[in-house]
């Protein structure tokens, strides 16, 4: 019985995980490393996660647009910036939690 290949990610695919892990990996220390020393609790903190996803996010758009613009591709380029606003954007909404609303007096 030959053993199953394993699946593995395009050579481009593997390089924008590298990428977003980067990012995010970078970008969680950093906020975890502020919150410390700002006196918070660190663990199950929803504002590291979130900034590590927007760092993964926003540096594997970086680097998309910056290959795009050595291609010449600027239309490509304006695309991955767009993208990595919109998915910036969106994390921040998603796991920014509810806002509490201002009391009447």
């Amino acid at each position: 019985m030959k053993k199953s290949a394993k699946k593995r990610l395009p050579p481009g695919n593997i390089t924008k995980l590298n990428d977003f892990v980067r990012g995010f990996v970078t970008t969680g220390l950093i906020s975890a490393i502020d919150q410390s020393a700002k006196g918070r609790p660190v663990l199950a903190n929803r504002r590291v996660l979130r900034h590590a996803l927007q760092g993964g996010t926003a540096l594997t758009a970086a680097v998309a647009a910056a290959h795009a613009v050595q291609r010449r591709d600027y239309a490509t380029a304006v695309t991955a910036v767009t993208v990595g606003a919109v998915g910036v954007y969106t994390l921040d909404c998603l796991l920014r939690g509810k806002m509490r609303k201002p009391e009447k007096e």
